[in-house]
């Protein structure tokens, strides 16, 4: 993408149905903060300032997931504003740790949560911003990777493609020297279908991966089902681990879905 050389590109953060953790790594960027400043107009952030300023915008990051009819509209509006939308973490990417509601009568949940559900305006399922708008690049984890976002950030600027790696949470495991947990100790892992982001941070503390960055490029979820039934988990276990923060991908939710049915 090509921006106007006499002016810094309008940079806007956008928040929906989540937990702000990914809007909150950039914040954590703090060696690098000052220089994506430099490089971009923070147009648009709330959770970093009360200074708003007009779109439209070059660049917006949308954190969080579609749950209500007001989500669903506002969710037109900035796509509309921007020019470039990005969705980051799992709920903007896959509908996050709420999408468990999907499989459930959201409905109820809600006569037994609230003393006045007739209060409560809801959407049926959680879904990903994807599933509403077109969205041009979708920065996976829960939350997302600090380096990533950087990277994302610098090649839109510099109109390039972003180099984010496709490739599952194995090959980290590799680069890290980690013994592999599940040959070496029997432990379930969904390392080899989920895309790398995190620096295999689990298996290399003697855990199993939990699939917080979703499905690599092309995840054999298949096999590891059976593999996993090896190492003794019951069909109930597998579907649960599948059943996460990335639980409404397409890979996941049919291996879930899977093995709730076997």
């Amino acid at each position: 993408m090509n921006f106007n050389a006499r002016r810094k590109p309008k940079l806007a953060v956008f928040k929906f149905a989540s937990c702000d953790g990914c809007q909150l790594t950039l914040l954590d960027a703090e060696d690098e903060l000052l220089a994506v400043a430099e490089a971009v107009e923070i147009a648009y952030f709330p959770e970093a300032s009360r200074a708003v300023i007009k779109g439209p915008y070059d660049i917006g990051l949308v954190e969080g997931s579609i749950t209500t009819h007001h989500d669903a509209e506002r969710i037109q509006q900035v796509r509309r504003q921007c020019r470039t939308l990005v969705t980051i973490g799992a709920c903007a990417t896959a509908g996050g740790i709420q999408a468990l509601r999907n499989w459930q009568d959201s409905a109820e949940f809600v006569r037994h949560i609230y003393p006045s559900p007739d209060f409560i305006h809801t959407l049926k399922m959680s879904t990903p911003i994807a599933e509403h708008v077109p969205v041009d690049f979708e920065l996976r984890g829960c939350p997302i990777s600090k380096s990533q976002l950087l990277e994302l950030i610098s090649a839109l600027l510099a109109g390039r493609k972003p180099n984010i790696p496709t490739y599952s949470v194995c090959l980290e495991c590799k680069r890290r020297l980690n013994v592999c947990v599940a040959v070496a100790q029997g432990i379930p892992c969904l390392g080899p279908v989920t895309q790398a982001g995190c620096g295999a941070i689990c298996p290399a503390y003697g855990r199993g991966c939990y699939g917080c960055f979703g499905p690599m490029e092309t995840p054999n979820t298949e096999s590891l089902r059976a593999q996993l039934h090896v190492l003794g988990q019951t069909s109930q276990e597998i579907s649960r681990a599948f059943r996460s923060f990335n639980a409404w991908t397409w890979h996941f939710r049919h291996a879930s879905d899977e093995e709730e049915r076997a």
